[in-house]
């Protein structure tokens, strides 16, 4: 193993046992992220934050999910042993905008809810050559492959592999009997709101980021990407 240190972003505890392992430890924050050759981070919200940053480590996500095959806590140690070895998959992250104004980063998932019960909204999602699709709905998801086993999937949508800027398109409780569902470039993928029954507002990685009016637009446009290490201890993404 490189005896390089080892970037820990999400849990002191997971430091602690690579250290007792003999591993050099380089501690961060979701707000400070290392700048180490390979991070290990735990749970969501931290494998987002190394994704989001100005870097490009080698990922080894811990408990963050099936789509971006994450190992388990207890089999840490193991796998940062054979990080040199590992192979990489390359995740695409996409920057949003509503409106033509920024709307975040996305590294799991775009949502566009109608925020009242009871109320539907229309959506057309189209690509920069073609329509998709448009439907009725409460509204309508964008996955990436690393969220694509998250809500995407729970609305029915497929789970899917990282593949170029492949990714789901997913309606939220759509108004007819079998709707579809779609796997597309999600690269300049975008999604107008073409009649509003009430405001619709637009999620990216599960928090509100702004709201969307009818004959506005939400945008996807491929950024950065993320290297996820994959190894004997990683978890498949299709079960």
């Amino acid at each position: 193993m490189s005896d390089s240190p080892v970037g820990v972003v999400g849990d002191t505890t997971v430091a602690d046992r690579l250290r007792e392992a003999g591993v050099a430890v380089e501690p961060g924050t979701a707000d400070s992220v290392p700048t180490t050759e390979r991070v290990v981070a735990v749970g969501r919200p931290a494998l987002r934050a190394v994704a989001v940053a100005d870097t490009d480590p080698l990922v080894l996500p811990v408990d963050a999910g099936r789509g971006v095959r994450s190992v388990a806590r207890e089999a840490v140690p193991a796998a940062v042993a054979g990080l040199d070895g590992a192979d990489a998959e390359r995740h695409p992250i996409f920057d949003v905008s509503a409106a033509g104004v920024d709307a975040g980063t996305a590294v799991f998932d775009v949502t566009a809810v109608t925020m009242e019960a009871a109320r539907i909204s229309e959506y057309a999602v189209e690509t920069a050559s073609d329509v998709v699709g448009q439907f009725r709905a409460d509204g309508v998801t964008l996955a990436t492959p690393a969220g694509s086993t998250g809500y995407a999937r729970r609305v029915g949508g497929p789970v899917v592999a990282p593949a170029e800027s492949a990714g789901v398109v997913a309606p939220i409780a759509p108004f007819q009997t079998n709707p579809d569902h779609w796997v597309v470039s999600l690269d300049g993928l975008s999604v107008s709101i073409k009649r509003d029954e009430a405001t619709v507002a637009l999620y990216v990685d599960g928090t509100e980021t702004t709201t969307v009016s009818r004959g506005e637009s939400v945008r996807l446009r491929r950024g950065q990407s993320l290297r996820v290490a994959v190894l004997g201890e990683s978890r498949s993404r299709f079960r």
